[in-house]
């Protein structure tokens, strides 16, 4: 039996995805073998004993304490493209928002009063024109799930559109239209675009990824986007755009103190992923991770651990995440002397995770033999 605790409330479906052999909690005390959460902050959280993987329910995964887990064995699994199409239309609805003063509009129409309601729109209207975005240039900045969603609705809209993306893989560009012009170097992004949205990860090198020096280089009544995280955008920077007219328009989906109620910011609370689909996907995906690491030793889609999958056998498995260091398997086999039918090992970073599948049932006393080693951080027997 498999304790879980969910530390936000999670669609329905996804937990149904958990069968008889889960018990779910809100219990903060429990001492749970797995976590399920979306936006909950864990770093200050103390982390139960017993706990092996947590799951967000979503891409970012800024609120969990990634090197405390790693550094106990705690596998973190995240979502992507679960909320990319929901994250996808309203990035356009950015687009148009930022380009045409729906906003400005609707707020000025709701006031009007009087029996000449009509004659009055017509006479005011002209203060809301804007732009349309067809023929102007998009320039995309991470063309993962999201941004490659964005981009081909782009090119669907009529808009030229260029990206670029240093860590683009394989599966991501053959989804990528080929009418998207990807280049190598960023500046290019800044220099060309009407409009910039950005769409990747908050790390220490991405962060204020928009900022004075960037936005110097970008065209003059620039737009920007960020439905991807606040912090990739410096506020202070881009307040100073707005005012001197550098950037026409500011759309945020993280927004601080300083961007609402600011003259030039568009700020959306938060509601990229905020649909019923997408929070359906996103539990869905979350709770099959999390049972198929805890029941099987399988990992898919972590944040701090390799991909790593071996089909079942029908003797015993074992399971060992481990430091990233030279000579480590040879030691893990030799302290088994379990004839072993198959195997598989992955690195990332500085972790890595092995799984051995061998013909009979494996004796905890391997557990400890494998604990004895220095680099060996979590070891666990699949029953």
């Amino acid at each position: 039996m498999f304790d879980i605790l969910t530390l936000n409330k999670i669609a329905q479906c996804g937990l149904e995805q958990l069968g008889d052999n889960y018990r779910i909690t809100d219990d903060e005390s429990a001492n749970a073998d797995g976590i399920i959460l979306r936006s909950f902050k864990m770093h200050d959280m103390v982390l139960p004993e017993n706990l092996k993987a947590v799951a967000r329910a979503g891409a970012g995964v800024n609120n969990i304490p990634i090197d405390k887990c790693s550094d106990k064995g705690i596998v973190v699994f995240n979502t992507p493209g679960a909320n990319a199409n929901a994250v996808k239309e309203l990035v356009i609805a950015g687009l148009l928002l930022a380009s045409r003063d729906i906003i400005g509009g609707v707020e000025w129409a709701n006031t009007l009063t009087g029996d000449d309601v009509d004659k009055q729109v017509e006479k005011g209207k002209s203060n809301f024109a804007g732009n349309e975005i067809m023929g102007k240039t998009l320039g995309i900045i991470g063309l993962g799930a999201i941004g490659i969603l964005v981009a081909n609705a782009a090119v669907a809209l009529g808009m030229d559109v260029i990206g670029y993306d240093p860590y683009l893989s394989v599966r991501n560009a053959l989804k990528l239209s080929d009418k998207v012009k990807v280049y190598k170097d960023i500046k290019n992004i800044y220099t060309k675009s009407d409009y910039i949205s950005i769409h990747v990860p908050l790390t220490d090198s991405t962060k204020n990824t928009i900022n004075a020096e960037t936005i110097s280089q970008m065209k003059d009544g620039v737009k920007i986007l960020n439905f991807a995280r606040g912090g990739l955008v410096n506020d202070d920077d881009i307040k100073a755009g707005i005012q001197s007219g550098k950037v026409a328009k500011y759309v945020v989906d993280f927004p601080g103190k300083s961007a609402v109620s600011e003259e030039g910011i568009i700020a959306i609370p938060h509601l990229g992923a905020s649909t019923e689909e997408s929070e359906d996907n996103c539990a869905i995906m979350a709770a099959q991770e999390i049972s198929e690491f805890l029941e099987n030793g399988n990992i898919s889609n972590s944040v701090n651990f390799p991909n790593c999958s071996l089909p079942v056998g029908n003797g015993g498995r074992i399971t060992i995440i481990h430091k990233n260091v030279p000579n480590a398997i040879s030691k893990y086999t030799d302290a088994l002397a379990i004839n072993i039918s198959d195997m598989i090992n992955a690195s990332k970073g500085d972790y890595a995770y092995t799984i051995i599948n061998t013909d009979e049932s494996i004796p905890e006393s391997v557990v400890e033999k494998l604990y004895g080693f220095a680099d060996v951080l979590r070891v666990r027997i699949i029953k």
